[in-house]
């Protein structure tokens, strides 16, 4: 591992050189899914958590289904970049298959801290369960798999006495990173400004687990040694710690196309993210 070459392998669009072209679609397709979900009256968009203008959370509802479960969707970008309305179509699975899906938006790095980022993200949930009285799955892709696994390992009463302790029981993390230690090697940490114990304090590998939780880490087959790596680590370890965990590779796909299958109501991953979303008790 002292031979690791750590900027090489947390440098996800270095690896896809067709990053760009990805984003472009990306926007194109969430830019239509809001337009469509909108005319249907299945949108609320721009709802306000917080009091900067990224605290935001647009929600995408199904067809037909007041009472439909809910899941809520963290965008990555290293805790740096980004923007929630990339990822609108992500949703479109999901709210085939009767999930409510919200779309959170967060303060970036180095503007704030990735702890304070954990905490608007806390927000975004007590919101929600404020305003639809449900309990909710999140889901997460790179940066906001690890926010999703933050959320899955959080002890609600500790935090809002009013919050139900299974506020977020269940969680699934794409491309997630749950040891920020590593981080301290490559050049991002000029904006993410950690430090080996600040590290240590965001990296949900390392925090204790309430009990009964769920949680599943993917990732792509074409991801670097170390992307594999933390998702694989991440469920061990919590499988050790009493979670139910699973593990898998994503065949043929990379750090950015493994979010592909989330658009597709017939793929497997939208399949698993629905049935965790089911299963969280209202």
């Amino acid at each position: 591992m002292a031979d690791l070459d750590y900027e090489a392998e947390y440098n996800a669009r270095a690896r896809v050189p067709e990053y760009e072209e990805i984003f472009l679609r990306w926007a194109g397709d969430a830019e239509i899914y809001r337009a469509d979900a909108l005319k249907e009256g299945r949108a609320e968009l721009g709802l306000a958590y917080g009091d900067t203008p990224r605290q935001t959370v647009d929600l995408f509802l199904p067809q037909g289904s007041a009472a439909a479960p809910l899941a809520l969707f963290v965008h990555g970008g290293y805790w740096r970049s980004l923007d929630p309305s990339l990822f609108s179509h992500t949703a479109r699975g999901l709210n085939a298959r009767g999930i409510a899906v919200a779309v959170a938006g967060y303060d970036l790095c180095p503007i704030v801290t990735i702890a304070d980022i954990i905490e608007q993200i806390r927000r975004v949930c007590v919101f929600l369960w404020q305003r639809r009285g449900q309990p909710m799955l999140v889901y997460g892709h790179s940066a906001g798999g690890h926010l999703a696994a933050c959320m899955v390992a959080t002890d609600w009463p500790s935090l809002y006495p009013k919050a139900p302790t299974d506020l977020v029981a269940a969680g699934y993390a794409i491309s997630g990173l749950f040891d920020l230690v590593p981080l301290l090697k490559t050049s991002m940490n000029q904006d993410l400004k950690l430090d080996g114990e600040l590290a240590r304090r965001v990296s949900p590998q390392f925090w204790p687990l309430p009990s009964g939780r769920v949680f599943d880490t993917v990732v792509g087959a074409l991801e670097s040694s170390e992307f594999r790596r933390q998702s694989r680590e991440l469920a061990e370890a919590w499988k050790q710690n009493g979670a139910q965990t699973r593990f898998a590779e994503i065949a043929a796909t990379n750090h950015f196309t493994v979010l592909d299958g989330l658009t597709d109501p017939q793929s497997a991953m939208t399949a698993r993210v629905a049935e965790l979303a089911r299963g969280i008790k209202p």
